[in-house]
């Protein structure tokens, strides 16, 4: 209710424009490789099959995230049908609620000015763009762990006993469940470690006697837990690859092969808070001396620590994954933008060094891309251009606002930055045109019948299934599919098997790697090939 009267302080015009710029692309970019399309796939397969307690993709089971996503995205394609849109409907939309959430938070404790400040901050950030605007887990989890932040907080400061300290304190138990449905019990990582944090360095234990534990803990319980019991009461199997091999050997091991230098965080941070990284320093010192009545909670200082918890934890694993860090940018934008003591200066030269920064990343693009191609797609230039003009508004909006128009400036500031990020996304798509099996699939659609055999050998395109609604009988592979292939061993098929199949089959389609095309052929592999693209060429039967 806080919120919605925070909004409607400001009005409901700037929030419906910023909403409609956030949303721009969601349909024209296709779904990307591996990632987008994988977190398309399994709810259209969640959908078609009716069971939406045991997650699978191409038909195997899958445990690798719980399935709060999964549910929203099959229930968007169950009134809309199945399109980029619907696919990125719940992590894109989530990603931008995270907007207004911290707008809310930051306008309630320390003033509209300040809230403003903070919209405008998470605003620019381009790796918070960037990552809220692709169909992964982290915009969604970082929606829901934030809020768990945020209510907490609020609950903290309201006075001891109150009805609102019980109210916010159970909205950060809601929250707190559907951060493990969206992405597993890291949630719990993260908040404890950060309280534990608190406690010990403010000598501190009074939060602990605050956390409605007789209320909370049945709510967080009911929400969270008879997703877990119903997969493990199907799926025996579960309970070990989830909790013990996603987790934990996640953490602990690099058998995920995600390996990176331990500061590969740290670079990531600093590009994230690159247009306001100035102001960050001063405003971290100033929310770590945070001082507060009768020694009360301190809640820039327990985001500041989330912030620095969230970072080591992740630099410490042995899987590193570039969207991990996600959840620290709302709660430092929030400290940033209430420890801003000048906010008109804190508007232009944001707004000033965003605008710089995105003309400067269009020209690295540009020039990354011409390296590879003769010359870019007309609809990458076309982009390219709407980048440009969205960056240079926002620079004229942060250097030619007056004293009467400086809101409306933060407003195109956000929106500008918003956009031209977008359409970065967009000339990076229209310029690697392979990182998406979609053109490749426009001449193989046709030829696709319900009885039309479709076979993936030695390499699994995530792309393609969702975009012909079909799974794929796998040969001679099982990369990230290996526990879904050992628990249904009938289903491997061996490079043997699939050439009788091949050759009894009058109504096939066959994925692979064009550098193995020669092998197979050679093998017994006839057909024409119908379509290609640097990565996977379609052999038709027919």
């Amino acid at each position: 209710m806080s919120a919605l009267r925070t909004a409607r302080s400001v009005g409901w015009l700037p929030w419906f424009a910023l909403a409609a710029v956030w949303f721009a692309t969601l349909q024209v970019r296709p779904l990307f490789d591996p990632d987008e399309v994988r977190y398309a796939e399994i709810p259209r397969e969640m959908l078609a099959s009716g069971d939406w307690i045991t997650p699978r993709l191409d038909g195997l089971k899958y445990f690798e995230k719980p399935p709060l996503q999964y549910w929203a995205t099959a229930a968007a394609y169950s009134v809309f049908g199945f399109s980029e849109w619907t696919a990125r409907l719940w992590t894109v939309g989530l990603g931008f609620l995270c907007l207004p959430m911290t707008y809310a938070w930051v306008a309630r404790l320390y003033g509209r000015r300040a809230g403003l400040a903070a919209l405008v901050a998470l605003a620019v950030s381009p790796y918070f763009e960037i990552v809220g605007h692709l169909n992964l887990l982290d915009a969604g989890f970082s929606f829901w762990l934030c809020a768990t932040l945020f209510a907490f907080t609020l609950a903290q400061t309201a006075p001891d006993h109150s009805p609102e300290e019980r109210k916010w304190m159970l909205l950060a138990w809601l929250s707190a469940a559907l951060a493990i449905l969206s992405k597993g019990i890291v949630v719990g990582v993260l908040a404890g470690a950060t309280l534990v944090a608190y406690s010990v360095l403010e000598r501190d234990v009074r939060a602990w006697r605050r956390l409605h534990l007789a209320s909370g803990v049945p709510l967080f319980a009911l929400v969270a837990a008879p997703w877990f019991i119903a997969v493990s009461l199907r799926n025996p199997s579960f309970a070990q690859f989830f909790f013990i091999h996603e987790h934990f050997a996640r953490f602990l091991t690099t058998v995920h092969q995600r390996i990176e230098p331990w500061w590969f965080f740290l670079m990531l941070l600093v590009i994230a808070v690159l247009p306001w990284i100035g102001q960050l320093r001063r405003a971290v010192w100033t929310g770590w001396s945070e001082v507060s009545e009768d020694n009360s909670f301190k809640p820039l200082k327990f985001l500041i620590i989330f912030s620095v918890v969230t970072v080591v934890f992740f630099s410490l694993s042995g899987s590193k994954l570039a969207p991990y860090i996600l959840p620290a940018m709302p709660p430092l934008a929030a400290v940033v933008a209430a420890g801003t003591a000048d906010w008109s200066r804190f508007m232009s030269r944001v707004g000033l060094f965003a605008g710089c920064f995105t003309l400067v990343i269009g020209a690295g693009l540009s020039i990354y891309l011409l390296r590879a191609q003769a010359a870019l797609p007309a609809p990458a230039v076309g982009w390219l251009a709407a980048a440009v003009l969205a960056a240079l508004i926002g620079m004229l909006a942060a250097v030619k606002s007056t004293a009467s128009q400086r809101e409306w400036s933060a407003w195109t500031i956000a929106a500008s930055a918003i956009f031209a990020w977008q359409c970065l996304l967009s000339v990076f798509g229209e310029g690697h045109p392979q990182r998406s099996a979609y053109q490749m699939l426009q001449p193989v659609r046709p030829l696709i019948r319900p009885e039309t055999q479709l076979f993936s050998i030695g390499q699994y395109r995530e792309t393609i299934s969702p975009y012909l609604a079909r799974e794929l009988t796998l040969v001679d592979f099982e990369g990230e599919l290996a526990f879904g292939l050992a628990q249904e061993p009938a289903k491997v098929v061996t490079p043997e098997a699939f050439l009788e199949k091949w050759r009894a089959s009058k109504d096939a389609i066959a994925f692979l790697d064009p550098a193995a095309l020669g092998q197979w052929q050679e093998r017994g592999l006839s057909g024409r090939v119908v379509s290609a693209d640097e990565s996977t060429v379609a052999v038709s039967r027919l």
